[in-house]
């Protein structure tokens, strides 16, 4: 009787082979990812007022450090409305000769700054987003909350000024 060859062992070793590679792929780059934050964080700590942003509840350090490497120097604005323009979140009439069309946000602007500030909000407008009077749809309040939250990192990261959980505007 001749012996029975099987092809789904060999099959089943090859994905075997597989998956441990992507396994040690996986620690590779979870290694990475802490060397990485490692040196974010240290670049961080020179920057002056970002302690202060990331005692904001919900900011993150991938929030802060990508709002500053979008941003640049605080300092060089004059006032927080200057980056809420630089992120493209001011409004904007989208109207043509006699036409008079809806105001909606600018298609200008950093898409990179614009999205870190728009992820950063969903979970806080996720729980905060009860208004009796004047209530705004889901994506209405997170732009409206993001430029107060430019506001908010621009004036502890230049005045470097502790952040008050009582007069807490964002969640």
């Amino acid at each position: 009787m001749p012996p029975t060859v099987s092809i789904g062992l060999a099959e089943g070793w090859q994905r075997l082979d597989r998956a441990c590679r992507l396994a040690d792929q996986y620690d590779l780059y979870c290694k990475q990812e802490e060397t990485i934050m490692a040196n974010v964080l240290q670049i961080l700590e020179k920057i002056p007022g970002t302690k202060q942003m990331l005692d904001i509840p919900g900011i993150s350090v991938l929030t802060v450090a990508g709002f500053l490497a979008e941003a640049g120097d605080l300092n060089s604005y004059d006032h927080g409305q200057q980056i809420i323009r630089l992120a493209g979140l001011h409004l904007t009439e989208n109207s043509s000769g006699k036409r008079k069309g809806k105001t909606g946000i600018s298609k200008h602007g950093r898409s990179r700054l614009k999205g870190i500030l728009f992820c950063a909000m969903l979970p806080m407008v996720a729980k905060n987003t009860t208004c009796s009077q004047n209530p705004l749809k889901k994506k209405q309040s997170i732009i409206t909350f993001s430029g107060t939250l430019v506001r908010v990192l621009y004036t502890l990261g230049t005045k470097e000024k502790e952040y008050n959980n009582a007069t807490d505007v964002l969640g």
